[in-house]
């Protein structure tokens, strides 16, 4: 059997990285990288740590428009699966390259496998909504990480082919934690002590393109008394001087972006994390480390639901409260999210219906 999985961003190779090995002990895998995340900060390193293959197909479609990435990407894709002719086209998440490589697929019937099936946050202004929904409707094998998205699912008539098999990021924290802290010397580096601080990341575009927004998630930030660590990302660092904003606090530490294992250290150290990532809530989740989320709604609803995450949206006043007073008793939480074998379950699963 041969699968080509598409991927484009961060989120996804972390994703994939599980899933490959299970795949390619048991068929062909053609990997093809998108080009979202063209950054070599964003993209080389985490296919060197996650031992994924290089890619055989880079398609170097970088930023732009949501409607021109995605139609580049699609164009593309298209042409790699009319030269490879797979079984399965297996994408991930919600991004532009997700919706792009189903689309293509689809529209040459090949069948479409979609791992993180059925998350919702019901807001449709987000592109990342829009993209999981119609990545769901023409997917044949949807693998859901949670009973939730199951749920979702069902309500919009898809039951066909829908498998919950856990979530393959519980797959990659699993392997990878303990790697972390062989490896990664970051908190050394950056001289924190592990539970001393803050970490923080945003970068989505309704944060980011909103200068509202923006600018009162710099503010909040700027307030902060206690020691901070951020990751910058590229957009997020491009949005700013844009608007004219910057940081000045002398608490927080501002660096670039990092690989997957410094930050798997890093969120394992932290004391508490701030974020807009779905990724990163998750991530916070499976560490044991609470989560404030810089959003107004969460497709990880399971997060709020086990009272591990809040949800501040760009609210500066919510944010700064939400540091000094949120707390989490983990003792308490469920592991809503599986037991580290998705992966394996995924790739059964093609293998019975390919």
């Amino acid at each position: 059997m041969k699968v080509v999985t598409v991927v484009g961003a961060r989120p996804q190779f972390i994703k994939a990285a599980p899933v490959s090995r299970s795949l390619r002990r048991r068929g062909t895998e053609i990997l093809v990288h998108t080009g979202q995340h063209y950054d070599p900060s964003m993209s080389d390193i985490f296919f060197e740590e996650l031992k994924i293959p290089n890619p055989d197909y880079h398609l170097g479609v970088g930023s732009q428009s949501q409607g021109a990435q995605t139609g580049e990407m699609l164009t593309k894709v298209e042409e790699v699966l009319l030269r490879e002719k797979p079984d399965w086209v297996l994408v991930y998440g919600d991004t532009n390259s997700t919706l792009a490589g189903a689309l293509a697929a689809s529209k040459l019937h090949i069948p479409v496998a979609h791992v993180e099936a059925g998350l919702r946050s019901f807001n449709r202004r987000m592109p990342e909504e829009v993209n999981r929904v119609l990545t769901d409707h023409v997917s044949s094998l949807l693998f859901c990480p949670t009973e939730t998205a199951v749920r979702h699912l069902d309500s919009e008539g898809i039951r066909s082919g829908v498998y919950q098999v856990g979530d393959v990021m519980a797959d990659a924290v699993q392997f990878n934690r303990k790697l972390a802290t062989e490896r990664s010397d970051i908190l050394e580096r950056l001289g924190l002590e592990p539970g001393s601080y803050l970490l923080i990341t945003f970068h989505r575009a309704e944060n980011t393109d909103d200068p509202e927004r923006l600018k009162e998630i710099v503010s909040a930030l700027n307030a902060l008394s206690a020691p901070a660590v951020l990751p910058l990302h590229p957009r997020t660092r491009n949005k700013m001087k844009s608007d004219g904003l910057s940081f000045n606090n002398r608490f927080l530490k501002v660096i670039e972006p990092v690989g997957y294992l410094d930050m798997l250290r890093l969120e394992s150290g932290a004391k508490k994390i701030l974020t807009d990532s779905g990724g990163v809530q998750k991530e916070a989740f499976l560490l044991g480390v609470p989560c404030i989320t810089m959003r107004d709604e969460t497709e990880w609803t399971e997060t709020v639901e086990q009272k591990t995450n809040i949800l501040v949206g760009a609210d500066k006043r919510k944010i700064i409260e939400g540091v000094e007073t949120f707390g989490v008793d983990f003792s308490e939480v469920q592991p809503v999210f599986g037991d580290g074998k998705a992966s394996g379950r995924i790739v059964d699963r093609l293998w019975q219906d390919g």
